[in-house]
């Protein structure tokens, strides 16, 4: 007996049929067959020419660590189950319930190998001693290649020439290994290995040989999904080494690098390739900078120049041919060139903490890690909502995903009173606005109503449902507590514990964990809004989105009313308040006093007095003052950002062309000037000159 998640089912439970098969590659063909209406045994499903609905459709990988039970912040036993596995996560086999396989049955090149039932794994929350990182083997690599002039370096004719290597573990500082494969010869480089070959195909099993024997947890690396790993592949094709593709952990399966499509809302349609490393996983720098921060360029020397401060080897690409056709000298300076570049993606994994966080969203969200740079948003919290669904004996509707075009009204922005202000401009903040909309309101897939199911329950309007401003229904808590709200629940209150226990901590990496937590923690609870209203997706319900973004509206306008009637000279105050610009969850306040303590404690004021007066969790914060502050258009405008009296934190600005990318660095320099006299020297006619 089971619970549809798609609408209010007035908290009963119908009969469905569980199918098992054999092999999980027979699933989808058995699933398209059914919802066909093909398969229909003895007319079980009536009305099966229009097809028959199937529920809970997840890739296999996902069902097997759902379906072997943990939960991710606490261990709970659910349904006779144990726990569910989280990507990342510490699992443990007791010594009775697993036996060692022999050298000559193996499977894999690990360095241990056993065989355990699935329902004798346990996995362990990631709390205490179990939040630690394991000590993991972080190879990183780059190649080079002997090119023609002018020509990019093709597999079947520009030799590779050097591959350098270093290899640390994760927690310890400086790496243990550092090397590179070298053609010809080469002069010595301090605390490196130098390994020279007369053949590239020699050089090439080597290094395969090199892989294999240091056994690397983690592969990471600058652009080697779309060019380390194809060319090294096609290079040792063209050469016909035939062992050299056996770079992962099982010992009869070939690496292949497959062309493949990235697409997603934030980061648009991509394509690259992706090579498998089974049981490895793989970091490719260049990704995950472009997918996690906004920068003019992403080649190493632009990236590591930003976060590092620190640049490559000068040594420019049409250069590499030449020092190697040279001596000994000069191929050491390539070797150095090489060497370094292998570090760089080492040092900008340390100073962006990209591991210690990808492995907390693994974590907290319940997906393998390799999922985190190959696949959007949806997936994570998808894998979040089948975990809950399963505690509660829901199943999930297995959607058309057709798309859509239909649209709903987003967020909305306060019409900008334009102008440069030279009083404090206080900006009060909805803090997290859309999960506290869904939590106040218990909006959600199981709380979706339709008129018949109002009038067949014989629901009452305002005690056991609402109507929300946009006209849906959803069921009261007191009715059915929200799936969404839950979820939501659970991802704040971990939050709270993680950044409690961030404040107390002192371990470095302990530290690094928990920021990452909470951070993984916070992504997760905003991205829950994002899954209902996308059309294109596993589960779109734009009932929830469109309800959820009503009430933001709603309330932007109720705060802006709220600040101007209670702020102002009838009530006693020195200066009537203007809501000057509101924008999604924000709204910026020009109290009048021309003091920045003054305005920082009205705005804290404001803050707690507006929140009175909404459902809790919705809260309006004080978060910061702009002063002075230009206000150009919807979107666009610049100030020094002020949190405490004291000193500003920083000049702040958006949509200017100061942060755009779309413009020359000329317009940049000219704009950030004339925004420093403004702002800084307060010098507007300076500016103007």
């Amino acid at each position: 007996m089971r619970e549809n998640l798609f609408g209010f089912q007035g908290n009963q439970k119908s009969p469905y049929l569980k199918i098992t098969v054999t092999d999980p590659k027979w699933i989808n063909r058995l699933r398209t067959t059914i919802e066909g209406g093909s398969a229909n045994y003895k007319g079980l499903w009536k009305g099966a020419e229009g097809g028959v609905m199937t529920f809970d459709s997840i890739q296999y990988v996902l069902r097997f660590m759902i379906d072997c039970s943990v939960r991710t912040f606490s261990l709970r036993y659910v349904s006779g189950l144990t726990a569910q596995v989280a990507g990342m996560s510490w699992v443990e086999v007791l010594p009775t319930k697993y036996k060692m396989i022999p050298n000559k049955d193996r499977h894999s090149n690990c360095q241990l190998e056993a065989e355990v039932h699935y329902r004798d794994l346990i996995s362990h929350p990631a709390d205490g001693e179990w939040a630690k990182m394991a000590p993991l083997r972080i190879l990183s690599f780059d190649i080079e290649c002997a090119g023609r002039k002018g020509v990019f370096p093709e597999a079947n004719q520009d030799p590779v020439i050097q591959i350098a290597n270093v290899v640390t573990r994760y927690g310890e500082e400086k790496p243990f290994v550092r090397n590179v494969f070298c053609m010809d010869t080469c002069s010595l480089i301090v605390n490196t290995q130098i390994f020279e070959f007369d053949a590239e195909e020699n050089m090439l099993m080597a290094w395969r040989d090199f892989v294999e024997k240091v056994d690397p947890d983690v592969i990471i690396g600058y652009n080697i999904s779309n060019f380390d790993f194809p060319y090294l592949l096609d290079r040792a094709k063209h050469l016909k080494v035939q062992k050299f593709p056996y770079l992962s952990r099982l010992r009869n399966v070939q690496s292949q690098a497959k062309d493949t499509n990235f697409s997603s809302k934030q980061m648009g349609s991509r394509d690259t390739k992706a090579t498998n490393t089974n049981g490895r996983l793989q970091l490719d720098l260049l990704q995950l900078v472009q997918r996690d921060h906004q920068l003019r360029s992403y080649t190493l020397n632009a990236v590591c120049a930003h976060f590092l401060n620190e640049q490559k080897e000068d040594v420019h690409h049409t250069m590499i041919t030449e020092l190697y056709n040279g001596t000994p000298e000069s191929r050491r300076r390539l070797a150095v060139y090489c060497l370094k570049d292998a570090y760089l993606p080492q040092r900008l994994m340390d100073k962006l903490l990209c591991l210690v966080n990808y492995t907390e969203m693994a974590r907290v969200t319940g997906v393998p890690f390799n999922y985190l740079l190959s696949r959007g948003q949806q997936v994570k919290f998808i894998s979040q909502l089948f975990r809950k669904a399963l505690e509660q004996n829901l199943v999930i509707p297995n959607l058309r995903n057709e798309g859509s075009d239909e649209q709903y009204e987003g967020a909305t922005v306060i019409e900008p009173t334009r102008g440069y202000y030279d009083v404090p401009i206080a900006t009060l903040d909805f803090a997290s606005l859309y999960p506290s909309i869904i939590q106040a309101h218990n909006l959600c897939y199981t709380t979706l109503l339709n008129k018949t199911a109002v009038e067949k329950l014989n629901l009452k309007k305002d005690e056991d449902y609402i109507v929300t401003p946009n006209g849906d229904m959803f069921c009261t808590a007191k009715v059915r507590k929200g799936l969404l709200t839950q979820i939501l629940e659970e991802l704040l209150t971990a939050r709270k514990s993680a950044k409690r226990e961030l404040a107390v901590e002192t371990d470095t990496f302990k530290k690094a964990v928990l920021n990452g937590r909470q951070l993984a923690l916070k992504i997760s609870a905003n991205s829950v809004y994002g899954i209902t209203g996308a059309t294109v997706g596993k589960l779109p319900c734009l009932a929830i989105a469109s309800s959820t973004t009503s009430y933001g509206r709603q309330m932007i306008e109720k705060a802006k009313m709220e600040v101007e009637a209670r702020y102002n000279i009838a009530n006693g105050y020195s200066h009537d308040a203007q809501v000057i610009y509101g924008d999604t969850d924000s709204v910026m306040v020009k109290f009048g006093p021309k003091e920045l303590e003054k305005a920082m404690a009205l705005g804290e004021e404001a803050a707690a007095f507006v929140s009175s007066k909404f459902i809790k969790p919705i809260k309006l914060e004080f978060e910061k003052v702009y002063f002075p502050y230009l206000l150009i258009n919807k979107k666009r405008y610049a100030g020094l950002y002020w949190t405490t009296p004291a000193k500003y934190d920083k000049m702040d600005s958006k949509g200017i062309e100061t942060v755009r990318r779309d413009n020359c660095r000329l317009v940049q320099n000219v704009i950030e000037t004339v925004l420093r006299k403004i702002l800084i020297d307060q010098d507007v006619d300076g500016a103007q000159e």
